[in-house]
């Protein structure tokens, strides 16, 4: 079960999905609050002051960016997006405008709730610098910028640190391109993917048993990137 009764804020206006998703988080432990328009979404978000969103993009009344926008002014709480939209374009807006995950419908139970506990947990680090992570068989300090594996030291570049940094405060997640090249190498910077690209890669050679299939540094295609630790 699922610690101490997290409170989620369902916004869905089908209401065949939205009697799955009260069943499957009822059942994995949550509470859960219900809404299918986007107005009544803000009102709710505000007086009830869930631990995480999970809103769907449709809305009857308004898209639900607006939703994810209006949430973003006053308070950091996870929100999870879950739409049947699959361009690229749709969901850098979605996760540019403030959410931290996006699940494409059709759903797998076991997905969902693993991204709305991975939400959560974030939320539980808050804004905390994360200074050790174990990936695979490397060991990294990321306040004194050390890296040890199997056979020894490994070397990081200064930018490949920064980008890990960026992954890390958002394990689990989806951090967009965007966001790492303008905290990598900042917002004057933020038309080079290639550059992001190739980092990657570089990460992925120094990480990855196997860089061709990467297990912890997965790509969201067109979107970005997520660092899945293995408690995640």
């Amino acid at each position: 079960m699922t610690q101490a009764l997290h409170q989620v804020l369902i916004v869905e206006d089908e209401p065949d999905i939205r009697g799955i998703l009260r069943t499957l988080l009822k059942t994995a432990g949550y509470r859960v609050i219900e809404t299918e328009t986007a107005a009544r979404a803000i009102v709710e978000a505000k007086s009830h002051k869930p631990d995480l969103l999970l809103v769907d993009l449709g809305l009857p009344d308004a898209d639900g960016v607006k939703v994810i926008r209006a949430v973003r002014g006053w308070s950091p709480v996870p929100i999870v997006v879950l739409s049947a939209r699959t361009m690229e374009s749709q969901k850098v807006e979605a996760l540019d405008a403030g959410a931290d995950d996006y699940v494409t419908k059709p759903f797998s139970a076991p997905e969902l709730l693993a991204r709305v506990r991975a939400a959560l947990r974030r939320n539980v680090r808050g804004a905390e610098q994360v200074p050790n992570l174990q990936i695979g068989s490397v060991a990294i300090d990321l306040t004194r910028r050390q890296a040890v594996g199997t056979d020894g030291d490994v070397h990081f570049t200064p930018l490949e640190y920064r980008v890990l940094e960026s992954l890390a405060r958002q394990s689990g997640m989806i951090v967009t391109q965007r966001q790492l090249i303008s905290e990598a190498w900042g917002p004057d910077k933020l038309g080079d993917t290639r550059s992001l690209r190739v980092c990657i890669k570089n990460l992925r050679q120094k990480l990855e048993p196997d860089p061709t299939r990467p297990q912890y540094l997965l790509t969201e295609a067109g979107v970005g990137y997520r660092l899945l630790l293995p408690a995640e």
